[in-house]
């Protein structure tokens, strides 16, 4: 897991927070998570709506720069952001295993698309995890991957 830990006072955390994040988000993490909360609840999956506003809330602890495409145009990037966020909600007893589940593994499809071509390794510790979980569960990920790219809006920046 990423190892960054940033303060709620810190830069990152405040710019990626309110202003910006990468080239595949319009918003902020805030914007970000209130529009994914906005689409999954216009779509009537009320099911999803803790999950919506908590499955990145560990994002602004753990932006950083990782390469040189993030210090040219001030940018973030949040390895394992979903991690963390379920490290933050993990105990909090008002939360649903269910929701707990859905943040946890949030980009998981995603993660698994990606690693299968940059990185077979991670790919490999991402399949033993995607076995484990449900068919319920799998398809919930799925409908909520939909939510989360919605809320990205318009793509900042072309490659």
């Amino acid at each position: 897991m990423n190892k960054i830990n940033n303060s709620i006072f810190s830069r990152a955390f405040l710019k990626s927070l309110f202003f910006i994040q990468n080239k595949w988000h319009q918003h902020g993490v805030l914007v970000h998570t209130l529009r994914v909360t906005y689409y999954a609840l216009k779509a009537g999956e009320f099911k999803f709506f803790a999950a919506a506003l908590l499955h990145d809330i560990g994002k602004p602890f753990s932006a950083y720069k990782k390469d040189e495409e993030d210090i040219e145009f001030g940018e973030y990037s949040f390895t394992d952001h979903e991690e963390r966020s379920y490290e933050i909600i993990k105990n909090w007893s008002f939360v649903s295993n269910y929701t707990k589940e859905i943040v946890r593994y949030h980009y998981l499809i995603r993660d698994l698309i990606k690693s299968k071509k940059e990185d077979l390794l991670r790919y490999e510790s991402k399949k033993k995890i995607w076995d484990t979980l449900t068919p319920e569960i799998k398809n919930d990920l799925a409908k909520f991957l939909l939510f989360d790219d919605l809320g990205k809006g318009k793509q900042r920046r072309q490659s």
